[in-house]
């Protein structure tokens, strides 16, 4: 199944209903897996069916026997946020790479892609964002904080999910966006609400918002375990020069992280590894290759796997080494010499 919270404006004709590039109220869709484009009048389900299917299919186990939180369920839920010039057709393909190259490297999580409008040409960039900014806030208030609530009920469906985000483009200021909005809103402060790891991919929000004492992105510090920067210097859709990003300060999906950043927030450069990367043939709708190389990469699906689960401090990850004091995701000729190096050892 594929889980959609979609918060585009809805226009009917007498053919078909259609979801349009302007914002609109939230719609919870269920997709069958071979589905290629939503269809509101077939996959549009309530909230709460929604909510109980999206944490049905995310359990994955239970806490061990000696956990304070024993009987309760656990798994885990990612909200990918796309950035800006995707329809919904190339939202889903997205939705699917990722869903396969994650589950590869055994992340046993459940996608849902929170679906914002935005054109489907370039020159709307700056529409785009304010269209983001007008639906960030019901990431939190139709996604994240029904899931929080479901899970707090006191029945036998008692469940302890964890929560994750990932932002690509200008997904990553939706969330940003998300997590301010919802410290201004008094009735969402009354619940106990945050999420686990926050992973950000071609990031399109300033790099001084990143900083300690930022005051847009203090909420975000706060409600997140950990925030994930991967970079890449290579991306030339965050090139302040191109005409359509006039005026904008340098983004963190380019250069990276302030100095004063605050502790949680790690910057994973793939600036090499991105190098020896070989583009896909062009037959294949991939959008601007050095911006959204995440999704046909396996290699890098394995670092996000291994970040999203937690299990290992963030700088003993097996896919990231040190390169001038800099974490860096290993490059490909890396790995080979590695293991090479290992092989001579052995046979010594």
């Amino acid at each position: 199944m594929i889980f959609i919270l979609s918060t585009r404006q809805l226009t009917s004709s007498t053919k078909k209903t259609q979801y349009t590039n302007e914002p609109g109220d939230a719609h919870y869709l269920i997709l069958p897996d071979e589905a290629i484009v939503p269809d509101h009048n077939l996959h549009h389900v309530d909230a709460e069916k929604w909510i109980t299917q999206l944490t049905q299919e995310a359990t994955t186990g239970h806490h061990p026997s000696h956990h304070p939180l024993a009987q309760f369920k656990t798994g885990n839920i990612l909200f990918f946020a796309h950035g800006y010039n995707n329809s919904p057709e190339e939202v889903i393909q997205r939705h699917k790479l990722l869903d396969k190259h994650l589950k590869q490297h055994g992340f046993t999580g459940t996608i849902v892609s929170f679906d914002w409008p935005c054109a489907t040409y370039t020159l709307n960039y700056l529409e785009d964002r304010i269209d983001a900014y007008q639906s960030a806030l019901k990431l939190v208030t139709a996604g994240i904080t029904p899931l929080a609530i479901n899970q707090l009920k006191e029945d036998e469906n008692q469940c302890d999910i964890d929560i994750h985000l990932l932002g690509h483009s200008t997904g990553a200021y939706v969330i940003r966006e998300a997590f301010y909005q919802a410290s201004k809103n008094r009735t969402l402060q009354r619940i106990h609400w945050n999420v686990s790891q926050v992973c950000f991919i071609g990031g399109d929000i300033a790099r001084q918002s990143l900083s300690q004492d930022d005051r847009k992105s203090a909420p975000l510090f706060a409600q997140s375990t950990r925030i994930t920067n991967y970079q890449s210097p290579f991306d030339n859709a965050l090139k302040i020069s191109n005409i359509k990003r006039a005026g904008l300060a340098p983004r963190c999906g380019r250069v990276g992280l302030p100095d004063d950043a605050p502790s949680h927030v790690v910057n994973v450069h793939c600036g090499d590894h991105w190098q020896q990367l070989t583009e896909p043939h062009k037959e294949i709708k991939i959008g601007n290759w050095s911006h959204s190389w995440h999704f046909h990469c396996t290699h890098f699906a394995e670092d996000l796997a291994l970040t999203l689960m937690g299990d290992i401090d963030r700088q003993a990850i097996p896919t990231r080494e040190r390169n001038n004091g800099e974490l860096s995701l290993r490059s490909k000729s890396n790995i080979i010499e590695k293991k090479q190096k290992r092989r001579i050892k052995e046979w010594e």
